[in-house]
């Protein structure tokens, strides 16, 4: 797959006049046409709703697109909670996932009649301390432990994950819950991430699909959803294959009829909460080069660093660039491309092959959509930049300001040091 980026040179040299580097961009034409295919693709189940994972791109401008297409939020925190909140989204349109949850953020979740999914079999004693009843729809987190594996292929490690409950404890949370009074049950899994093949949904279905008809005969539940959560992953890299989401829907279809159907749970919900698939690959890091080292290496120097994208440093993940007006020259100078921090690591990709570089270019880093901008930090006191949105006219909107100096000391105002610090801004 040829990756091309949705902003191109002329664009860019036109939006720095009023935007300078670096900054986050969105492509609103890719984020609408991905989600009418995902509508479309899981069209057959009446109840199916898409829960956007906010924790992959906060950004109200981004989520309001989502939501033109009955999209609700998923949320994992207390400011999640009160972002999904300012922007009207309440009650049943709230996914409330998290796990060592405070007391104050099932507070805050119950007050805006989200769907609490439990992380954990001793938070049915801890929500009903903290609320004081238990609500009437309740979801549980799934855990089978041990590998999840696609034929032989081993994704993911969900025993060594610290979310969710064991098989056995999904038996006896359902039990008492029911005994409590809960009417209405979920069942939510997440069990691999990222994974580049349509074979990761209607796999986990199965499984939860077989969970959901034992729970229903053995505890006599009334299981309303089953939350497939997210890990369709988005490719990375040129040399991999994009997920289908026409074929998962229709593989997921197939196992809904072949299991849930003739138990009778033919009116089941389908939910999904993707994040990284709904926004990864309509977003991009732009960064322009302000140096060039020559040392033991070949360097070019950006002027983002991994405060605006931390996976390279963090997990040492592949995220394609492309140097914008230099699309169809030969990949044939090898570089290390770095940002500003101090720190080794701060590298957004290493011994890549690209066309020959000069400081003044502008560089796209791809697949920055999701979990881009949002895991952003401050450390070296680097500030993190502006997010923009691209139309599909061709107008550019800025939807997030850059941080300044005045954000990063705010906490300390109160402080005399703070005033002096405002006075050298």
């Amino acid at each position: 797959m040829n990756k091309v980026p949705f902003v191109t040179k002329e664009q860019v040299e036109e939006i720095v006049k009023t935007y300078p580097t670096p900054f986050h961009i969105y492509d609103e034409r890719g984020i609408r046409e991905n989600v009418k295919a995902l509508k479309e693709a899981f069209s057959w189940n009446r109840g199916y709703k898409e829960f956007f994972a906010v924790k992959a791109t906060p950004n109200p401008f981004l989520i309001d697109i989502l939501r033109e297409y009955g999209c609700g939020c998923d949320c994992s925190s207390y400011t999640e909670l009160m972002l999904s909140g300012a922007m009207g989204v309440k009650g049943e349109d709230i996914m409330f996932s998290s796990n060592d949850t405070p007391a104050k953020d099932f507070q805050l979740a119950a007050k805006l009649g989200a769907i609490i999914n439990l992380d954990d079999i001793t938070h049915i004693d801890f929500l009903q301390e903290t609320l004081g009843y238990l609500p009437k729809t309740l979801s549980c987190r799934y855990n089978p432990g041990g590998y999840f594996s696609l034929g032989t292929d081993i994704m993911d490690n969900p025993g060594d994950a610290k979310y969710g409950f064991t098989t056995e404890q999904m038996f006896d949370g359902f039990r008492i819950l029911k005994e409590r009074g809960v009417e209405n049950f979920g069942i939510h899994a997440f069990l691999a991430s990222n994974t580049v093949t349509n074979e990761y949904y209607p796999t986990l279905a199965k499984q939860l699909f077989e969970l959901a008809v034992r729970l229903k005969e053995e505890t006599g539940a009334r299981i309303t959803f089953i939350n497939l959560s997210g890990g369709i992953g988005i490719p990375y890299r040129p040399e991999q294959e994009k997920n289908d989401i026409a074929v998962i829907g229709r593989e997921v279809q197939k196992v809904y009829e072949e299991i849930l159907t003739p138990a009778g749970m033919g009116d089941v919900a389908i939910y999904t909460e993707l994040g990284r698939f709904m926004m990864g690959p309509y977003g991009a890091l732009v960064t322009k080069v302000i140096h060039q080292k020559h040392t033991h290496k070949e360097y070019l120097g950006v002027d983002a660093c991994a405060v605006n994208l931390m996976r390279p440093a963090m997990y040492g993940a592949y995220h394609h660039i492309t140097v914008l007006g230099k699309e169809n020259l030969p990949c044939d100078h090898m570089y290390d491309v770095t940002g500003s921090l101090c720190e080794n690591n701060d590298k957004f990709a290493i011994d890549r092959m690209l066309p020959e570089v000069e400081v003044g270019d502008y560089i796209v880093i791809h697949d920055a959509g999701a979990h881009g901008h949002a895991m952003g930090y401050n450390y070296n006191g680097k500030l993190k930049s502006a997010e923009l949105l691209l139309h599909e006219d061709g107008t550019v909107q800025m939807i997030r300001r850059a941080e300044t100096p005045r954000d990063y000391f705010a906490t300390l105002d109160g402080f005399a040091i703070y005033d002096k610090l405002m006075e050298m801004e």
